[in-house]
């Protein structure tokens, strides 16, 4: 199939990819100059494991293309993607202007029949505003408009997208429904569904699953809190009811909350679309304040032990959200950073991939290493805010003996209390009982 891809954000970028990929035509529009005359020299705008290499094969096979011309890009398209970003409003409110915007020039333009396939993630009504902005200048037989929500993760998006557990479609039309079900088929061989229901249930979708992952990791910070203040283990717990099928293993990791481009917008967005319906939607207003909570739960611990923070050098491995990509929107350590600097420490951080966007996105005085033991000289201790694989089996000599203290907070859980304690280390992980080797902790 001849597609375009209206944005080339992670979800934008990584579709195309992939549906160039199966074999079709691919154009990516997107109105950054420098970001589309990057690609088109064969630079990956960004980190995601595995889209290299698609993207590589599919520009030099000329099924995946670039171009910031809208009329030209979608001129030959069958189907045409809107993955726009949908960010909040001030009122929480998903923010559908550059989706809506698109709708209104793709009205202007479209000459011949197409598919309008909204990608990005969207309160439910979006596909009916999307359809009154193209019906504007075009004649109804000109098009559908169809909800196909992305369920991709970061870091192993392309993944996601090349063996997808389903593939969820809303549309009212059996010939769209064909169309699209022709489309994915090469991804779901192995048998996985693709599912077909009406277009608001499809939005409805989106959300649900994510307000429902979003309250699954919340609910395991509240017991790991819980087990701080009882001495149980949190790591018991995950695997005592993890094995339990109802509840299944995924997303029972405690930690310092949860960041990212979806978790914390769709969260906001679906409680605000609650709001808009008279509905109060309780549970979801408690998973955000808990959150919100949650990300400072480690630079508590460690203003607690270290006391007068004014002359303290504390050092950061971890700075994007989660590991395995470069983004750093919501993520917990800028929270950690901030709670730090204004308690007056200094700020040593390194990050496998996510510097630079820290460097260009925030304002943070921090300095930053050029590898993960660099910033560790002369700090006071070591906080980890992202499980990169880097991280998990590092040299703890080196780490002992760059320390000032041997003291190490642990957002993510990494090490085992007897392993650190066998290492001569003072260990503060979350949920889990504390270990002081240097009678510095309480």
């Amino acid at each position: 199939m001849n597609i375009a891809v209206v944005g080339t954000g992670y979800v934008g970028l990584v579709s195309g990819t992939c549906f160039a990929e199966t074999g079709n035509s691919v154009v990516c529009i997107d109105i950054d100059k420098e970001k589309v005359e990057k690609m088109k020299a064969g630079v990956v705008p960004i980190f995601e494991p595995g889209l290299n290499l698609l993207f590589d094969r599919n520009t030099r096979e000329n099924r995946l293309r670039f171009t910031t011309d809208l009329a030209s890009g979608i001129k030959d398209a069958d189907i045409i993607f809107l993955a726009l970003p949908t960010p909040p409003g001030e009122d929480g409110s998903a923010d559908l202007k550059y989706i809506l915007g698109v709708a209104d020039d793709l009205s202007k333009i479209i000459e011949d029949y197409k598919i309008i396939v909204d990608k990005s993630t969207v309160p439910v009504g979006t596909s009916e505003k999307v359809h009154e902005a193209l019906a504007r200048n075009l004649e109804k037989s000109l098009f559908d408009v169809v909800s196909n929500p992305e369920f991709l993760r970061e870091g192993v998006a392309v993944e996601d997208f090349m063996k997808p557990d389903r593939v969820v479609i809303g549309t009212s039309s059996e010939k769209v429904a064909k169309v699209m079900k022709k489309l994915y088929e090469p991804f779901v061989r192995q048998g996985n569904p693709i599912i077909i229901m009406d277009e608001r249930s499809a939005e409805m979708t989106k959300y649900a699953a994510n307000a429902f992952l979003a309250t699954k990791i919340t609910f395991m910070n509240e017991i790991a809190n819980l087990c701080e203040q009882v001495g149980a283990d949190v790591d018991m717990i995950r695997k005592g009811i993890g094995t339990d099928t109802r509840i299944g293993k995924r997303f029972l990791f405690p930690g310092i909350g949860y960041g990212g481009s979806c978790f914390p917008k769709d969260v906001q967005a679906l409680e605000k679309i609650a709001n808009e319906h008279n509905y109060n939607f309780e549970l979801l207003q408690s998973v955000m304040r808990v959150n919100d909570k949650q990300k400072k739960v480690l630079a508590k611990k460690v203003k607690y032990v270290l006391g007068d923070m004014q002359s303290k050098k504390v050092a950061i491995w971890g700075l994007a959200f989660k590991p395995n990509t470069d983004d750093i929107r919501e993520a917990p350590a800028l929270y950690i950073i901030k709670e730090l600097l204004e308690a007056g420490a200094t700020i040593a951080a390194y990050d496998p991939e996510a510097m630079e966007n820290v460097k260009i996105e925030t304002d943070l005085n921090i300095e930053f290493g050029d590898n993960q033991y660099d910033i560790l000289e002369n700090a006071d201790c070591l906080v980890i805010c992202t499980e990169w694989g880097v991280f998990k089996n590092p040299d703890f000599g080196k780490i002992k003996h760059l320390l000032k203290t041997p003291l190490v907070f642990d957002g993510r859980n990494l090490y085992q209390n007897k392993d650190m304690e066998s290492l001569g280390f003072s260990y503060l992980s979350i949920g889990r009982p504390n270990l002081n080797n240097n009678k510095s902790i309480s």
